[in-house]
């Protein structure tokens, strides 16, 4: 199954392989046959004396903030801190109302911290009035977990947002707790500290210091990463109760927080970060603190990781960051990322969405993927199929690689435990030559894309850049999957993508923009919610669709209540959402007619969880889909421009081919559509500047289909499953060398 047993005298390198203490023989035998050119440990690993022995580039990773428990256990009052909520906890009966903190919290993890100023740090919050009460109206008691409200108010709900001590390190609790350590003597729990005091971030770089003296084999130290780990909370069962990939709450501290008051000017409170208990979600309209806590960590924290990285340097090894785990502040698309001077960054790809999170990133020598499995116990157990995943997970990721190619791939994990399954090794041989062959033969640069691009437009704009609909990563959110799927596919279709804020188009769409995407649920960050107010920002997406441009709005596009319409662009998209306000105006649903956007539908359209009560604003506008009177897709000229709606794109083979073609329509671009494609959706193809053809298969069964060449012809191919193949620059031959 898959591609043909990779050439035992092929190119080598480009690969990063885990290794471990006591599989000496394996080890050599795997880097032969592989063709690695660098090794690593992993989190509770060490790097056997072998590395001392091989012609490889050797990786270890480094934890900054974490990993010396006699400095946390020595200065508790410098552990990292997280803003966290209690329950909402309603007053059924006069008198006092006691709210236990850490009713839903795990106490091994976290714990309040009384040691701060509560009555300046800490808010008890009447949430039935969203008010804070007065320092005054309560206490904290004894135990140092229960907070009593003097005298609420009967039939009120109320939380207390109170700032606790991380005790425990997410990640490391996280393996910790899935590998069993707990059964290991030799594994102790890890306290985070903050290098905000500048008695630890003095200790930092001493240590820094020290360990690169004692690791002169190490090549590329990866740091793992940095200083504030994203939001990752347990509850009382030891279990993930909250977690937010690029979540700040766990930045904070009482000494960032008066230099943050000093700095911009005001000052910042507790529920500013608690956020109602939503906790600033990205899915979040931000608020200005939120948005200039953000750019406040990034200054700082760039700036101590470009100290580092100087450290580094200066030993002549290179800096590599790994993109998760503590990378809360670094944020690789701001504005201030480059000048951390790091070499590279590596980081999992779960998705073609999150490959091109890391392949994208600028300012950096090379990019590396972590591809799934991850070689835990999770999936390398008897019984359990890490070859599936391992499938599934490269035919995502390949399709981003081609568009954008990561410079590197590697894994992550126990080895031995993947030795344990050979069919593993064996389809991971075959990934990790493929993976080369398309270095080699696209020479690592870009096939051609279409010419416009298209513009992504929401609340955070380049920030967020492959990051949009997001929660733990990779991980699927019915809430979310019919939006992310946009992303998914966009990640390898061939078009240029920019990610805009609404404030990007202050002064106008920005010079090539062709489509603009607005995509998302009402009122979140990503539709705009609020942002849809500013008649400007309307005035602006409406002259750029009547001048020629276009528009796809998926889900609730400008959707904000007001005026009478809920999508404030009802007019340029042909539709509107019926909230209920309306049902006494008639609005009859055209019939579904064939379109250029629907053509290579094969069955009903797959919109997800969708979007209810769709309905047609003008009679004009195109109804391409629907479903018990809601309108599912339609497509609208406006002007000079189109627009078109889409109730919710999962993403799958035929929502891909589907929104490659909702967006040549929307361009004006139609005419162009149908070069350098192939008839299945199922197979994608990149066409390269030199001339090269790569048709792929990105499904896991066999296709037979037409490609279409970019004079018309057509050239018959059958791919295997996953399989791929090249059509060489000199007309009629394959790789393979049989006529065309």
């Amino acid at each position: 199954m898959y591609s043909q047993n990779p050439s035992q005298d092929g190119p080598s390198g480009r690969l990063t392989l885990p290794i471990q203490t006591g599989l000496d023989d394996r080890v050599r035998e795997l880097l032969d046959r592989l063709g690695a050119d660098a090794v690593r440990n992993s989190d509770g690993t060490e790097l056997p004396e072998l590395v001392n022995e091989l012609a490889v580039k050797v990786y270890q990773t480094y934890f900054v903030g974490r990993g010396d428990q006699a400095w946390a256990d020595a200065h508790p009052e410098q552990r990292t801190r997280i803003y966290l909520m209690s329950e909402r906890t309603p007053a059924l009966a006069e008198g006092p109302l006691e709210i236990d903190l850490m009713a839903r919290w795990f106490d091994q993890q976290v714990r309040p911290d009384s040691d701060c100023d509560i009555a300046r740090w800490w808010q008890v919050i009447d949430r039935s009035l969203d008010k804070p009460l007065p320092a005054e109206a309560w206490e904290l008691l004894e135990d140092g977990h229960t907070v009593r409200v003097l005298e609420p108010v009967p039939g009120h709900v109320y939380t207390v947002d109170f700032l606790a001590e991380q005790v425990w390190d997410p990640t490391q609790m996280y393996n910790y707790l899935t590998n069993g350590w707990q059964d290991d003597p030799t594994r102790i729990k890890e306290s985070p500290y903050d290098v905000r005091h500048p008695q630890t971030w003095q200790h930092v770089r001493e240590a820094l210091a020290q360990w690169l003296a004692d690791h002169p084999r190490v090549d590329v130290v990866r740091f793992t990463t940095f200083f504030y780990h994203f939001t990752l909370v347990y509850g009382p069962d030891a279990k993930e109760r909250f977690v937010d990939w690029f979540g700040y709450s766990a930045s904070v501290s009482v000494e960032a927080m008066e230099a943050f008051e000093q700095e911009m000017g005001y000052p910042l409170t507790a529920e500013d970060f608690v956020d109602e208990g939503y906790y600033n979600s990205p899915f979040r309209i931000p608020s200005k603190a939120f948005k200039d806590w953000i750019a406040f960590q990034h200054r700082f924290v760039t700036d101590r990781v470009a100290q580092l990285v100087e450290q580094v340097h200066a030993e002549g090894k290179e800096a590599m960051m790994f993109l998760g785990d503590n990378w809360i502040g670094t944020e690789p698309y701001g504005p201030l990322f480059e000048r951390t001077g790091l070499d590279a960054v590596v980081g999992s790809v779960g998705s073609a969405a999150t490959c091109r999170m890391i392949s994208d990133i600028p300012g950096v020598k090379y990019t590396e993927g972590r591809l799934l499995p991850y070689f835990f116990p999770d999936v390398f157990h008897p019984g359990g199929d890490p070859v599936a995943e391992a499938n599934s997970s490269w035919l995502a990721a390949r399709r981003a690689i081609v568009r954008s190619p990561l410079d590197r791939i590697g894994y992550g994990g126990y080895l031995s435990l993947a030795l344990e399954h050979p069919d593993f090794v064996e389809r991971m041989e075959q990934i990790v030559e493929e993976f080369r062959a398309l270095h080699e033969r696209s020479g690592g640069t870009r096939p051609q894309t279409a010419g416009f691009r298209v513009g992504i437009l929401n609340s955070w704009g380049k920030l967020r850049s492959w990051q949009t609909h997001m929660v733990a990563h990779a991980l699927w959110y019915r809430q979310a999957y019919s939006y992310l799927g946009v992303l998914e596919a966009l990640a390898g279709l061939p078009f240029d993508v920019d990610f805009l804020s609404f404030d990007d188009l202050a002064d106008g769409v920005p010079e090539g923009i062709g489509v603009l995407v607005n995509v998302g649920s009402l009122g979140c960050a990503f539709s705009g919610g609020p942002a849809w107010e500013d008649p400007r920002l309307c005035a602006t997406v409406r002259r750029f669709v009547a001048d020629g441009g276009g528009l796809l709005g998926i889900g609730d596009p400008s959707g904000w209540p007001m005026g009478g319409t809920t999508f404030q662009l009802a007019d340029v998209l042909g539709v509107d959402r019926e909230m209920g306000w309306g049902l006494s105006t008639n609005r009859p649903l055209p019939p579904v007619a064939p379109h250029f956007i629907t053509a290579d539908l094969d069955g009903s359209l797959d919109v997800g969880e969708g979007t209810a009560n769709i309905v047609c604003l003008d009679p004009k506008a195109e109804v391409l889909d629907s479903h018990q009177g809601s309108v599912r897709a339609a497509a609208h000229r406006y002007g000079n421009g189109a627009a078109v709606y889409l109730a919710g794109l999962p993403y799958s083979h035929q929502n891909s081919r589907l929104l490659h073609r909702a967006l040549y329509w929307a361009a004006g671009r139609e005419q162009d559509f149908g070069q350098w494609l192939a008839e299945d959706p199922r197979v994608e193809v990149a066409h390269y500047p030199q001339g090269d053809l790569l048709v792929m298969n990105n499904a896991q069964e066999p296709v037979e289909t037409t490609v279409h060449l970019g004079d018309g012809s057509p050239w018959k191919v059958t791919l295997p499953p996953g399989g791929l193949e090249w059509l060489r620059a000199a007309p009629g031959q394959t790789d393979q060398g049989r006529p065309q």
